[in-house]
């Protein structure tokens, strides 16, 4: 029988800061334990403080050391940091093949820093499935900034998106992002945009380019964000603190033009819709134990229904059981 778990004892700590307590909430919103419902339960009066800020580009561009770099910066300011590294899953122990702790070890004995990585598990778009809720222990936890950098899959990385209230894409010249520049994805949910790696050939350039590809954009009415585009070297730490500046005077237009409470109004919404959503799976997922999705799928195969018509009967029914 597995020992009970004291969850607001575990919430309490957590605000304390203790490391140990921290991991322990990250470790049961991963494994969607029992206790899931009480944990966010618990934390709920505690969130909302926490600036979160999203790190994404595409492989090579220079995340890991971006993300350490600006968790150099905050940490300067006094700020404790809270990172979420989102890896790749490992398609035999589903754990995450990449491991920035080891990465980021210059900041393991900072205490007012933790750092977790967290496995995609097969979650499309760059994130983890359970990234909010770890986004929430982390700002309950006292965190005055939550970085989160995605997995490095390219163009589809869009859920950070959704999950920060500002996303840093990162670009690296040589790499083709003149050309991706002018394409949809990433670059379209940006609100920060930076060329890493500047002191390489080409890095203005692509800083051009890229502003030319920006103005192309939709036309933009007095007082609109203008995504600002920064050139750092982040392995030595140039250009980061500018950085900083352009992430926090994006969260003052956003505070000044009423965004970030609208950000985070959507964030709460799409994390309310897919708990629903995933409940709902679960649920038909135990009717493909039984004989009615069977029932259904056959007279879809037969022509006597079609497959709206047996979703709505679905539906029908998970809505009466429930």
């Amino acid at each position: 029988m597995a020992a009970r778990v004291d969850v607001p004892g575990l919430v309490a700590q957590a605000r304390e800061g203790r490391p140990r307590a921290v991991a322990r909430l990250i470790s049961l919103v991963e494994g969607a334990a029992p206790e899931l419902r009480a944990v966010m339960a618990e934390l709920a009066p505690h969130c909302g403080g926490a600036q979160v800020v999203g790190v994404t580009g595409a492989p090579g561009v220079g995340k890991s050391t971006s993300t350490s770099a600006l968790v150099s910066a905050y940490r300067r300011t006094g700020r404790r940091v809270g990172v979420l590294a989102i890896d790749p899953s490992s398609p035999f122990s589903g754990g995450a093949l990449l491991g920035d702790r080891v990465r980021m070890s210059e900041h393991a004995s900072d205490s007012g820093v933790y750092i977790r990585s967290m496995a995609t598990r097969g979650h499309l778009g760059g994130l983890s499935w359970s990234a909010p809720q770890a986004i929430r222990v982390l700002d309950a936890a006292g965190c005055d900034v939550v970085l989160v950098e995605t997995v490095g899959v390219g163009q589809s990385e869009v859920d950070i998106a959704a999950q920060a209230d500002t996303a840093v894409v990162l670009l690296a010249p040589g790499m083709g992002d003149g050309i991706q520049a002018a394409k949809a994805g990433i670059l379209e949910i940006g609100d920060v945009f930076v060329v890493n790696k500047a002191d390489r050939e080409g890095a203005d350039a692509t800083a051009r380019e890229l502003n030319h590809m920006l103005g192309l954009g939709e036309a933009r009415a007095p007082g609109d964000w203008r995504q600002p585009v920064v050139k750092t070297v982040a392995a030595e730490g140039v250009g980061v603190d500018e950085v900083v500046a352009a992430v926090e005077k994006h969260r003052g237009w956003m505070e000044e033009h009423g965004v970030l409470t609208e950000r985070r109004a959507r964030r709460a919404a799409r994390e309310i819709e897919t708990i629903a959503v995933t409940a709902l799976r679960e649920r038909i997922g135990e009717l493909r134990g039984g004989a009615r999705l069977d029932a259904l799928a056959g007279r879809v195969l037969g022509g006597t229904l079609d497959p709206y018509g047996a979703a709505d009967e679905l539906l029908a029914e998970l809505t009466e059981a429930g």
